[in-house]
């Protein structure tokens, strides 16, 4: 039997496999969670000082959703100076989104409209009394 033969075609269908293989790896959308992933774990250390700084508060906020609603509730809300919520969605970066926070409203509620489902990740960073705070929570719409 001749089985040169054989041996050349598997070696060419092994070869064709794999180029094939490495043209569908190279065109696949790797998203980061951010485009400015590295520049933002640089300051990882200055995050975990705000988390810190939230962790002393008496209460914390308390981040919702209901019935396509994001609610915020946060007695302190007449103390802050500025603030702003991201939901940012880990496997999609153009679902992100930021909403301002305004100071004075114990509960701040922010329509959600038609957005896709799935897991969202609520950061909120606030100004209060010239001290910056963070707080973060995971949420499924």
């Amino acid at each position: 039997m001749n089985f040169g033969k054989w041996i050349v075609v598997a070696f060419v269908l092994f070869t064709v496999f794999i180029a094939t293989l490495v043209t569908v790896c190279v065109r696949q959308d790797i998203s980061l969670v951010r485009p400015d992933y590295y520049q933002e774990e640089l300051v990882h250390q200055r995050k975990m000082t705000l988390i810190q700084n939230a962790r002393t508060l008496e209460t914390l906020p308390v981040i919702s959703v209901t019935d396509n609603v994001l609610k915020v509730s946060f007695p302190d809300f007449d103390k802050m100076d500025k603030g702003e919520i991201q939901l940012l969605r880990p496997s999609d970066v153009n679902l992100d989104r930021k909403f301002a926070l305004r100071a004075g409203e114990k509960e701040q509620q922010f329509s959600l409209g038609t957005w896709s489902k799935g897991l969202y990740r609520a950061s909120m960073q606030w100004t209060m009394e010239g001290k910056e705070f963070y707080y973060e929570r995971i949420i499924v719409l």
